[in-house]
């Protein structure tokens, strides 16, 4: 069974490396993301061209198809996909949501720190789940996390200050 599995993951990565390099190109006038996006992930850029970011993002390769004539292959299809992945990634870092307050997540502690809800105000999410299935491992986690947020050790998952500090 172990052979079979093997043999089949070394078939798939000679298939993906023996297939060509080409693909598509999606050109989009005035939207550096997709371009850069498609670029870094194996997209050329021929075939479709104007097409907003909402466009991009619900191409399909059915789609592609029906406006070129032409069939992905699988690397292809692996490529468009990371794509827009990395479109909708940079589209969520340009909405970013207003600084985390430490004062917040103070309260959030302190009120119901046993469940671990300011883990999930700090973009923790698997530790806060931990936390609310642990209900914070009996009160200890919640006591270090309450004196980390204090002291201003534990901020943001995505390493930002807080705003405004205790």
């Amino acid at each position: 069974m172990k052979k079979l599995v093997l043999s089949i993951l070394v078939l798939a990565v000679a298939f993906l490396s023996v297939q060509p390099a080409h693909a598509f190109v999606v050109k989009v006038t005035d939207q550096d993301k997709i371009e850069s996006s498609a670029e870094a992930a194996g997209l050329e850029m021929n075939g479709l061209e104007n097409l907003t970011i909402d466009e991009f993002l619900d191409l399909t390769p059915k789609k592609i198809r029906q406006e070129t004539g032409e069939k992905l292959n699988l690397k292809e299809i692996i490529a468009l996909k990371a794509a827009q992945k990395a479109v909708k990634k940079e589209l969520r870092k340009g909405n970013e949501d207003k600084p985390k307050s430490q004062l917040v997540a103070l309260l959030l502690v302190i009120l119901v720190g046993t469940i671990g809800i300011h883990r999930f105000y700090l973009g923790y999410t698997t530790i806060g789940i931990i936390q609310l299935l642990t209900l914070g491992g009996c009160g200890i986690w919640t006591l270090i996390d309450l004196i980390r947020i204090v002291m201003g050790d534990l901020g943001p998952a995505d390493g930002s200050a807080y705003d405004p500090t205790l």
